[in-house]
């Protein structure tokens, strides 16, 4: 027959096990948040710090090599091209650009918490099962997020996510579709404290942190997002090979026009390589 401390240290074992089975988080005994529903970002649409306009509004710390990648974007779509923004050429937006211009929808579970977005950055894992960082990881435009919950109210339910996100990443990638830059060498790291506002329980803030070599110092924003009051919001998405008009052929880039014609996207650009096509007949 089990003695009474043999049962007691059985359960507590048990538990243990139970407790690493659920998560880092969970092991900590409160509950998760409920952030159900549709979050639409707030202030200036498409901007990485949405209280401020876009490109050189935006006063990002930016080193002088940078600056000039900013300048010459400017200069280049005041001209019809693209500028240095990859959105423009159907790359995917990435990190940080994507929390920026989707309507959110938050999928919270022990192990790990979805942020879902129409379009082609359409997902981030952000881990929260108590892993370490992996010995490499695989380059993508999101990146590999680990975060962590906190009860910084000691409610019993966690008011806090807070993530880091880890490259290397794909990229080119762009702040925005000026053309404000992150670096070529793509190895940001970016660090965020998601929760819901004391006083307006409709209002998700996202405070993110950009550490990257484009910048003299590292660059705080506190994105907002607004909770949608529809009960059946509608879910719009965008894909750039569908709906986008710009192509790139070679080292140019040209517009696709409504007749299905190629059409040059910046005064006396040359043709792209016509070398395998015969001329059409007249």
């Amino acid at each position: 027959m089990l003695q009474e401390g043999s049962v007691r240290a059985m359960a507590l074992a048990l538990g243990a096990v139970l407790a690493i089975a659920g998560g880092d988080a969970g092991a900590q005994g409160a509950k998760y948040p409920s952030w159900k529903g549709q979050w639409v970002p707030t202030g200036q649409h498409g901007t990485f710090d949405p209280t401020r306009p876009p490109g050189p509004g935006q006063q990002a710390p930016l080193t002088v090599e940078y600056q000039k990648v900013l300048a010459d974007s400017l200069v280049n779509q005041a001209g019809g091209g693209p500028g240095n923004d990859p959105t423009a050429e159907c790359y995917a937006g990435g990190m940080p650009r994507m929390m920026s211009y989707e309507a959110q929808e938050y999928v919270i579970t022990p192990r790990v918490t979805y942020i879902m977005l129409g379009g082609d950055d359409n997902l981030r894992r952000v881990w929260t099962d108590g892993r370490d960082w992996p010995a490499s990881i695989n380059p993508t435009y999101t990146g590999y997020s680990i975060g962590h919950w906190l009860d910084e109210g000691g409610t019993g339910t966690y008011d806090v996510l807070e993530v880091e996100t880890r490259g290397p990443f794909k990229g080119p990638r762009a702040f925005d579709s000026t053309g404000l830059p992150l670096a070529f060498d793509n190895e940001s790291t970016f660090k965020e404290r998601f929760f819901i506002d004391k006083s307006d329980p409709s209002l998700l803030h996202d405070v993110i942190t950009v550490f990257d070599h484009a910048l003299t110092q590292p660059w705080t924003v506190d994105k907002a997002f607004r909770r949608s009051s529809e009960a059946r919001p509608d879910w719009p998405e965008f894909y750039c090979h569908v709906d986008g008009r710009r192509l790139v052929l070679g080292k140019g880039s040209y517009i696709l026009g409504e007749d299905g014609l190629l059409r040059p996207s910046i005064k006396g650009q040359a043709p792209p390589d016509l070398r395998y096509f015969k001329p059409a007949a007249k």
